[in-house]
């Protein structure tokens, strides 16, 4: 088994509170449901926020759900580039798999889509 690094982000169009806690779980479930893993096979998950993105802690979102109460999280911010894509979240998950690099799918969900059009579904 070796531990491999899975990749996503999503936007969201406001910086409200359930916006930013629905799109966590939208690009968390997308990242669970194309990779078919579970929370025990997580060693940790790093959340980046763009710096308008301060309603919320993404982090927050996913404490709540069952089974996800002992992975590890935590939250930042992401480096505030000039002209970089606004109100995105990034995950970095690290997972223990037995799939190689080429067989994991990252997961890029509605305006961070442009972010990796190679690995982004149409």
């Amino acid at each position: 088994m070796n531990v491999r690094g899975i990749r996503g982000a999503i936007t969201v169009d406001v910086n409200e509170k359930q916006p930013i806690l629905q799109a966590t779980i939208e690009l968390l479930n997308g990242i669970v449901k194309e990779n078919g893993i579970l929370p025990e096979d997580i060693c940790s998950v790093m959340i980046t926020v763009t710096h308008d993105l301060d309603a919320a802690f993404p982090a927050a979102a996913i404490r709540q759900l069952s089974d996800w109460e002992l992975v590890p999280l935590m939250c930042a911010l992401e480096v505030p580039v000039k002209g970089s894509l606004e109100r995105c979240i990034r995950f970095l998950l690290h997972v223990n798999t037995d799939k190689t690099q080429a067989e994991i799918k990252h997961v890029y969900l509605g305006g961070a889509q442009v972010l990796r059009p190679d690995l982004s579904k149409t």
